[in-house]
């Protein structure tokens, strides 16, 4: 019954994370939930082992409808996964507490942002060109890397408004990037993890089946209904991260 239930959470978790991100509010309130006794690094460590592969199989669903510019692309996944590995270290030195309170307020912002310029990632009119595009996409990889490695929740999300805001793509385009710097991202904390034992390689392996598939139909449901459409979940799932988190920081 354990393997079901979380098994079923990855699946609604690919599902969600292949359109906007997000997917760590289903799947990791679930394992805490079915597994209550559980190491939370041994939570999280499982929650990346299934994550990872939804994620890269959506890298490879997007790339074969949409444009993906690998030259920018790869740069900016070199440097989130050298920005995660330095976040995971960090976060063994400092207390992330800041960042856990100041969260909500962050997203907040991205928010209203996002719902008073509607027109804001409906168009694809990328702002940067060859070298510049490279740069500027690393910049966000490393930033937003460091991030995922040393707090990590929206990091999905985070990603799609830094391609729409500061690259000038749409939200279909900028969930296509985003994938593969979210890959890298999850690779680094997930080797982190695996080396100090926080991984349930027992429970991996369905709940990693199950994460693809829901991972397949997020992807076909993102290109079949374009931009607009992932804008709307992109509204509701940074709502979403806004209540969890609020709840977590000041009310529990």
């Amino acid at each position: 019954m354990e393997l079901l239930i979380v098994s079923l959470a990855s699946l609604l978790a690919g599902l969600m994370d292949a359109i906007v991100g997000g997917g760590g509010l289903i799947l990791i309130p679930a394992l805490f939930a079915t597994f209550p006794g559980a190491a939370p690094a041994t939570l999280f460590g499982t929650n990346k082992s299934a994550s990872i592969w939804g994620t890269a199989f959506a890298t490879v669903q997007y790339s074969r409808k949409v444009v993906m510019p690998w030259r920018a692309l790869l740069p900016a996944a070199g440097a989130g996964l050298l920005g995660s590995f330095i976040g995971a270290w960090v976060v063994t030195q400092v207390d992330p507490d800041l960042f856990r309170k100041a969260l909500p307020a962050m997203m907040a912002v991205l928010l209203v942002y996002t719902l008073a310029k509607k027109d804001m990632g409906r168009h694809h009119a990328p702002r940067y060109t060859g070298a510049k595009e490279a740069w500027v996409g690393a910049a966000i990889g490393l930033t937003i890397g460091f991030y995922d490695g040393f707090f990590g929740p929206g990091t999905g999300s985070f990603l799609v408004f830094a391609y729409v805001r500061l690259m000038g793509y749409d939200f279909l385009n900028a969930t296509a990037s985003a994938k593969l710097i979210n890959v890298a991202t999850n690779f680094s904390a997930l080797v982190l993890f695996a080396i100090q034992g926080h991984v349930w390689w027992h429970l991996a392996l369905a709940m990693a089946v199950s994460n693809i598939i829901g991972s397949l139909i997020g992807t076909r449901l993102a290109m079949k209904h374009g931009s607009g459409f992932v804008r709307q979940v992109f509204i509701v799932v940074v709502l979403a991260l806004i209540c969890k988190t609020a709840y977590d920081t000041w009310l529990r």
